[in-house]
């Protein structure tokens, strides 16, 4: 199993211009660790609606590339929104799942990925074009190529230690998010 922090770090080196959804929790504090940037949008407190926020970023901006970087628990919560978003494909569109089979915030118990559930085959049943079942190191710098390179919508699951790296926490204020964000978007 890989390294959490390593993994985002990785995977937001060369981010470019790309916008940054961070699912909440673990993931939030992963980007923030990876670096503060006013292109990241943490979530605090919306479980199960990173990948629908990137969705409706990814349709809205269709010139800009769009991360979600979610955890399995709150995927699992939001995995209606795979339907959605393969019928929607927004090429524009990469959602990334950090797979720790743990139940993060709610003491690590495990997941349903722990026992039967496969996040990729679900993604693929969906219909998404591009999936990425990430076990390894060198599947993880394929994966990022391909995150950085990507012309279409893909679907990525990162099997990560169920560890509890220090906490770094991004800015919690939901209106100060929402102008910082808008104000990288050029929207004032």
């Amino acid at each position: 199993m890989l390294d959490r922090r390593a993994v985002v770090n990785r995977l937001l080196a060369r981010r470019g211009d790309d916008l940054v959804i961070a699912g909440l929790g673990a993931p939030a504090w992963d980007v923030a660790a990876a670096g503060s940037d006013d292109r990241n949008f943490y979530l605090w407190g919306g479980m199960g609606g990173a990948a629908m926020v990137g969705l409706g970023l990814a349709l809205a901006r269709p010139e800009r590339r769009v991360r979600v970087v979610t955890g399995d628990g709150e995927m699992l919560m939001g995995l209606g929104s795979l339907a959605t978003i393969a019928q929607l494909r927004p090429r524009n569109l990469a959602i990334i799942v950090l797979d720790n089979g743990r139940f993060g915030e709610t003491g690590m118990q495990p997941s349903h990925t722990a026992g039967v559930t496969q996040l990729v085959g679900v993604a693929r049943a969906c219909g998404f074009p591009l999936t990425f079942d990430v076990e390894s190191e060198q599947a993880l710098e394929e994966c990022a190529d391909a995150i950085h390179d990507a012309v279409d919508l893909m679907f990525a699951r990162i099997g990560i230690a169920p560890d509890a790296p220090p906490r770094v926490l991004p800015e919690r204020d939901g209106v100060q998010l929402k102008k910082r964000f808008r104000a990288a978007l050029g929207l004032g």
